[in-house]
C-alpha cells in the first residue's frame, strides 16, 4: 500500500487542503474577535457548504469512506458547548470539519501554513502558553460565546485535554463546565480491527500514524451525539462535579471505565530524575487529592518557598488537622482528611508539615530531584544546614512516597568522615559523582507503600498504583454525588 495507495491518497489530501485554503483565507479576513453576522451572508453560507464538501472529500480520500453518525446534534440555542471524548487522535478533527464548530486550540496553531488558515475559519478560541493569564481569558471567552444565545458557532471541546488510548476516560478539565450552561456530550469510536489511529505521547509519531492510516484500505469512525446534559444548581456552582457527572454519562455510553488520574500524573510517575519513583508510590494519590482540593501544582510551585519557611519554623513540631488546613488555606473536608492521613502514619492525628512540603516539591518539580533535596535540607537541617541519618530517611521516604526505606548504606557512603551528619553540599557532590546512587543504595529492596488513606492494591503491570488502570478504576476514586434536580 505504501507504493500504490499511499501516494495517491496523500496527493488527494494535499490537493483538497490547497483547494480549501483560499476559501478559508477570504472568509477569515477581518478582526478575529468580531461577532458573526446573524443571519450569515449568502456568500458565507456558500463558502461553508463548499468547505464542508472539500473536507469530507479529504477524509474520504484518506480511507474514511463512511462516517457513522448516531443521535441528534442539538442547535447552539440548546447546547452552546459540545464535549467530545475520548480524545485519541488528530483524526478527531473529523467531527470538527463536519459541524464547523469552534474549537479551543493553542495559539501556535494559527501559524501553521495552510492548516492555520483553515483553523481560523472556524473561529477558534486560542490559548497562549506564554501568557500567564491565558487560562482566565480562555474561560471568559468560552463563557461569553456560550451565553450569546446562539450568535456564535458551537464550541467543541475535548475536556480530557490530551490524547489517550480510549481504554478509559481520564479527569475532565473544568473549562467547558465553568460557564454552567447545558452541554451536549459527543462520544467517538474507531471500531477498526487494526488500530492505526491512536496518537499518544509515548506512541508512534504523527507522521507514522498518518502513513499507517493512509495505507489502510478502509477506516471506520462513529460519532454519537448523546442527549443534552442540563446542569443542576449544585453543578453550576461546582464545575468539577459537573465535569465528573458528564464524564460518567459518556463513559457509560462508551462502555469504558473512568480514572481520576491525569496526564500530569503520567509525567510525575515517569519523570526522569535521580530518584525514580517506585511503582507503589503514594505520591500519585497525593497529587490527585491536591487537585480534589482545588490546589493546582503549577500554582503551588510559586509558594513552595513560603510553605518551606513555615514548615522550617515549626522545628519538627507536628501539627493537627485544623493547623494543616490553615497552612493550605482550605476548609476542613473529607478530601483534606484523606490528604492529612497520607502523612499521619501512626494515626495520632498529627503530621510533620515538612513532609508535606517535600511531597509537594516532588509533585511540582518531578524531574528536579536535587532542588527538592536542597529544600528539604533547609527544613530538616540544623543551624549549619546538616542532617542526621533519621532526617535523611524522612526526606527520602517522603520524596519517594513509601513507608519504609533503609538509608544507612547511603548515609555512610556520603559521610565518609564519620561525623554523623551530612550537608546538602555533601549529598550533591556524592550524587553528581554517583548518578545511579539510588539504584545501588535505595531500590534493591523493594519499598512498601506508604500508609495511604485507602490501602493500595497490588501493583499492576503498567507500573502505577492499581487504581491507575481502567480495570480497577473503582478503587481509590471519589464517589460521584447524585445529580440534584
Amino acid at each position: 500500500m505504501t507504493l500504490t495507495l499511499f501516494p495517491v491518497r496523500l496527493l488527494v489530501v494535499v490537493l483538497m487542503m490547497l483547494l480549501a485554503w483560499p476559501l478559508a483565507l477570504v472568509s477569515s479576513l477581518g478582526p478575529a474577535g468580531r461577532e458573526p453576522e446573524q443571519p450569515p451572508a449568502l456568500w458565507r453560507r456558500v463558502v461553508d457548504v463548499l468547505l464542508r464538501a472539500i473536507m469530507r472529500t479529504m477524509w474520504l480520500a484518506g480511507g474514511f469512506h463512511h462516517v457513522a453518525v448516531k443521535g441528534r446534534r442539538a442547535p447552539p440555542t440548546e447546547a452552546a458547548i459540545l464535549t467530545l471524548a475520548p480524545h485519541s487522535s488528530y483524526f478527531d478533527a473529523i467531527p470538527v470539519t463536519m459541524t464547523m464548530s469552534s474549537v479551543v486550540m493553542k495559539a501556535e496553531s494559527r501559524d501553521i501554513p495552510i492548516w492555520g488558515t483553515l483553523i481560523k475559519y472556524i473561529r477558534p478560541v486560542f490559548v497562549s502558553r506564554t501568557d500567564q493569564d491565558s487560562r482566565r481569558k480562555t474561560v471568559e471567552e468560552i463563557k461569553r460565546r456560550a451565553q450569546s444565545g446562539g450568535k456564535w458557532p458551537q464550541i467543541m471541546i475535548f475536556p480530557e485535554g490530551t490524547c489517550t488510548n480510549r481504554t478509559c476516560l481520564i479527569t475532565f478539565k473544568p473549562g467547558a463546565f465553568i460557564p454552567g450552561v447545558p452541554v451536549q456530550p459527543v462520544v467517538l469510536r474507531y471500531p477498526n480491527k487494526l488500530d492505526t489511529i491512536t496518537w499518544t505521547w509515548q506512541g508512534p509519531g504523527a507522521l507514522k500514524i498518518l502513513w499507517l492510516t493512509l495505507c489502510q484500505f478502509h477506516s471506520q469512525v462513529e460519532i454519537e451525539f448523546l442527549p443534552v446534559y442540563t446542569p443542576s444548581e449544585e453543578e453550576k456552582r461546582d464545575p468539577a462535579l459537573y465535569a465528573r457527572n458528564v464524564r460518567r454519562v459518556m463513559a457509560e455510553a462508551l462502555g469504558v471505565a473512568v480514572t481520576d488520574y491525569t496526564f500530569e500524573d503520567c509525567q510525575l510517575a515517569l519523570a526522569e530524575g535521580q530518584l525514580r519513583l517506585p511503582a507503589d508510590t503514594c505520591l500519585l494519590e497525593f497529587a490527585r487529592l491536591l487537585r480534589g482540593l482545588g490546589l493546582k501544582p503549577e500554582k503551588l510551585e510559586q509558594d513552595l518557598d513560603r510553605h518551606a519557611e513555615s514548615a522550617r519554623m515549626t522545628q519538627g513540631r507536628r501539627v493537627t488537622l485544623p493547623e494543616f488546613a490553615a497552612q493550605l488555606g482550605v476548609p476542613e473536608s473529607e478530601s483534606l482528611e484523606d490528604l492529612f492521613s497520607l502523612f499521619d502514619e501512626g494515626g495520632g492525628g498529627e503530621v510533620d508539615l515538612r513532609e508535606y512540603v517535600v511531597a509537594l516539591s516532588v509533585v511540582c518539580r518531578p524531574a528536579r530531584t536535587l532542588d527538592t533535596i536542597q529544600l528539604a535540607f533547609k527544613m530538616f537541617g540544623s543551624q549549619d544546614g546538616s542532617v542526621e541519618e533519621h532526617a535523611l530517611s524522612s526526606i527520602l521516604k517522603t520524596a519517594l512516597g513509601v513507608a519504609e526505606l533503609t538509608v544507612t548504606d547511603l548515609f555512610r557512603a556520603i559521610d565518609q568522615e564519620r561525623k554523623g551528619r551530612i550537608a546538602f553540599a555533601d549529598f550533591k557532590r556524592f550524587a553528581e559523582a554517583n548518578p545511579d546512587f539510588a539504584e545501588e543504595y535505595l531500590y534493591p529492596e523493594q519499598t512498601r507503600p506508604r500508609s495511604c488513606a485507602r490501602t493500595p492494591p497490588a501493583p499492576t503491570p503498567n507500573g502505577f498504583c492499581a487504581d491507575f488502570s481502567p480495570e480497577n478504576s473503582a478503587i481509590g476514586t471519589e464517589p460521584v454525588r447524585k445529580k440534584l434536580d
